[in-house]
């Protein structure tokens, strides 16, 4: 393996940041509007708009090849790097604590929707790597599970548009008639709170619906909100090695082999939720990490919008989208089953 001399690295980082920049220039300013955006109307979140805008954008009119690296620069290594800092949120305490509390739901909801996944989404013949985006955003965290898992599966900047949309719908959805059915079925805060912790797809959805139950729900949702986006990793973990024997041909697995399929953004999570755990953050640059990695995520969201191919969009048509609505369903009813059958909360 030959090494490049260090001191050569100013000059290929010089000519790196030459090559991205014209591609920021258009990426970092959409992610502005959209967090703009998503700070007026927090149930929209950041990355909804910044994908939209930058569609709108690639219809208008395309970016040239001199914006392309920066562009998919956007959408791979800055989308890598906000699932990294997206760490931040979590501390080990409330991983133990409301892991056990949660996790008959959580795991039950997951088996269940990766299932339907499978077996629904090869039934609506959605393609695989659209079915899996959306299987992961709605069995797991939304648009940030879809955004650690797309470069795992190389899906297109299409796929990844179409899933964070048809995401989206369902979050709108359940902001809106999740209170309703909590009041409705005489939910106390702590079990509303898991049920919109572990049936709501986006963190800002889950803040929205279950602020609108009660404020005395909010922080338990949250909790387990992010706990649930723990199964991040074992997840990508397990599409990395379907994907290499896929690719290799049927080839054995070794454990090395399976290790070094380890993406580096998903270790650099746990590592920063340890850190985290072990109170070597201070709250003022934890709270800046948690910010970043949502503008980070906005920026990306524009890349992938921006180098969008809308004509594959419409060949997708309406599938995906049913898809997500029986996924969505299937995943509530579960939750739903399982809190009754555990007391959990009565």
């Amino acid at each position: 393996m030959m090494f490049r001399p260090a001191s050569t690295f100013p000059l290929r980082l010089a000519r790196r940041g030459a090559e991205v920049l014209p591609g920021l220039a258009l990426t970092v300013p959409i992610a502005i509007v959209a967090t703009l955006i998503g700070t007026v109307v927090p149930v929209l979140g950041s990355a909804l708009p910044a994908i939209v805008i930058g569609v709108v954008a690639a219809v208008i009119r395309r970016p040239g090849a001199r914006f392309q690296p920066g562009v998919e620069y956007s959408g791979k290594f800055l989308l890598q790097v906000a699932v990294v800092l997206l760490g931040a949120q979590l501390s080990l305490d409330a991983i133990l604590r409301v892991g056990a509390e949660s996790l008959p739901v959580m795991l039950s909801t997951l088996a269940v929707c990766l299932l339907g996944t499978w077996v629904i989404g090869r039934a609506l013949r959605v393609p695989q790597r659209l079915r899996t985006l959306i299987g992961v955003g709605t069995g797991i965290c939304g648009a940030s599970a879809i955004a650690a898992v797309s470069p795992v599966i190389g899906a297109l900047s299409a796929e990844v548009s179409y899933a964070v949309s048809t995401i989206f719908v369902f979050n709108i959805l359940a902001v809106v008639l999740f209170p309703l059915l909590g009041h409705a079925l005489g939910m106390d805060p702590h079990t509303f709170g898991l049920l919109a912790g572990t049936a709501v797809n986006d963190t800002s959805s889950v803040v929205a619906a279950a602020g609108v139950f009660g404020a005395a729900a909010l922080g338990y949702a949250v909790v387990v909100k992010l706990v649930r986006t723990l199964m991040i990793i074992p997840i990508s973990i397990g599409l990395s090695v379907i994907e290499s024997r896929r690719s290799a041909e049927g080839r054995r697995m070794t454990l090395r082999g399976a290790i070094g399929l380890v993406p580096w953004f998903l270790v650099g999570f746990l590592a920063v939720a340890v850190i985290g755990s072990l109170g070597v953050i201070p709250p003022g640059p934890r709270e800046a990490m948690v910010h970043a990695s949502g503008f980070l995520i906005a920026t990306a969201m524009a890349g992938i919008g921006l180098s969008t191919d809308v004509a594959a969009l419409r060949r997708a048509g309406w599938r995906p989208l049913v898809l997500g609505a029986i996924l969505w369903i299937l995943v509530t009813a579960t939750a739903l089953a399982v809190i009754a059958l555990t007391g959990f909360g009565y």
